[in-house]
């Protein structure tokens, strides 16, 4: 139960930012005057769009972080720590982080400045697919050493 903890902990992270929170609305209000701070003289064109680019990393990088946190609490290393990279428990970690990210989008639909998109369960896919390579390659750097 102990790998399974963190990985609750950061779905409930995940469900929180998907409420009013962290909208688009809510997070231009420190994202933009940090990036005016940063770049005086960005158009507000460029502002929306690289506002847009940091929060599209956000959703990489936050499914990242559940991919593996999916994968480390199927495999609970402390049991077997030695035992060699399975691709189910990978393909297990990608799933229910993709089915969590439909559910996400499901639960944004629930809040008038939020909108789902099938595009972001795409992306956060896809960020759990980066997070599950990263492990891997890591694994395999690990072990050329």
């Amino acid at each position: 139960m102990a790998y399974w903890l963190p990985v609750f902990a950061w779905m409930l992270l995940i469900f929180i930012g998907s409420t009013n929170v962290l909208s688009s609305e809510h997070t231009s209000r420190f994202i933009g005057p940090l990036l005016r701070w940063l770049i005086p003289g960005i158009s507000e064109a460029s502002l929306e769009r690289v506002h847009l680019v940091i929060r599209k990393c956000g959703h990489l990088s936050e499914y990242a972080v559940l991919g593996w946190l999916l994968w480390r609490a199927r495999r609970q290393p402390g049991l077997h720590p030695q035992r060699p990279w399975r691709w189910a428990e990978a393909v297990f970690a990608l799933g229910v982080a993709a089915a969590y990210a439909g559910t996400d989008e499901f639960h944004q639909s629930f809040y008038p400045s939020r909108y789902p998109s099938f595009h972001d369960v795409c992306i956060d896919t896809v960020g759990a697919a980066i997070g599950l390579l990263a492990v891997w390659a890591l694994g395999r750097w690990r072990k050329q050493w």
